[in-house]
């Protein structure tokens, strides 16, 4: 059976960037199955997201295999650890669902604890921008078909750093603000709170789900991120939630007062 590779990158809406990494992966293996998510310019926390959604929460199958490249280059050393260029990396999560990416910032974090093999996949040196096209593809194909040459050393997942636990994860096409906010994490004594947003401050209803809204209301609700315990998002009932605080993008910081 052919591979499906879901590739999660950064390189921008309609980017020909994913054409191109499509193509080299068609040439290590010309059957070989790949469906694009794009994220937010340089953003591991919707990486991170996107890939324990995906790989986790998503029906699982057999052939299954998420490639993700968001590889921000900085010679800081800051907690987000986004180094330059980051390792590439091979994890199998515990649902058997194997995940190549590269281990910059949260890219790992919110798979951290459904990992049950954590290697280095060892690529050729290199210094060429686009690793992610010219080095990285055939490791990819290799892993996806059950070729294991290429990795390396075992490595602790202790290293990954936690995931950030108020933040902007992803804003969908309706204006949704999907969070990483756990529902079971925020207990609520009433049935509204504030949330502020990049200085922007508005009173929001807190519901188990979206129909008990009002018209023009907004809401902090269970979405559908998350699996069994799920991600809050801020919905605007006939409207967008992210004009309400003023467009925030994926790493923004998210205060909640009951």
């Amino acid at each position: 059976m052919s591979a499906f590779v879901h590739l999660i990158a950064d390189y921008g809406e309609s980017d020909p960037a994913f054409s191109e990494v499509i193509h080299r992966l068609k040439h290590e293996q010309r059957d070989i199955e790949v469906q694009t998510t794009e994220v937010a310019p340089f953003s591991t926390v919707a990486t991170g997201f996107w890939i324990e959604q995906l790989g986790l929460h998503n029906p699982a199958f057999e052939d299954l295999f998420l490639y993700s490249n968001t590889a921000p280059r900085t010679e800081a050393t800051t907690p987000d650890r986004a180094d330059k260029g980051g390792r590439l990396c091979y994890l199998e999560l515990e649902n058997e669902v194997p995940v190549v990416a590269v281990d910059a910032g949260y890219n790992l974090s919110f798979v951290r604890d459904a990992i049950q093999e954590f290697r280095v996949v060892e690529t050729e040196s290199t210094d060429e921008q686009f690793r992610s096209r010219d080095t990285f593809p055939k490791h990819v194909v290799q892993l996806a078909n059950g070729n294991r040459v290429s990795l390396g050393r075992a490595l602790s997942s202790d290293q990954i750093p936690p995931r950030p636990e108020q933040t902007v994860c992803h804003v969908d096409g309706y204006g949704n603000v999907k969070t990483s906010i756990r529902s079971s994490n925020l207990v609520v004594d009433g049935d509204s709170l504030t949330v502020t947003i990049n200085s922007e401050t508005e009173e929001v209803a807190f519901a188990d789900g979206v129909t008990a809204i009002e018209e023009g209301k907004l809401a902090l609700v269970p979405g559908s991120a998350g699996g069994s315990d799920p991600y809050l998002e801020l919905f605007l009932r006939g409207g967008t939630a992210a004009a309400a605080f003023g467009y925030p993008r994926p790493g923004d910081d998210i205060t909640v007062q009951i």
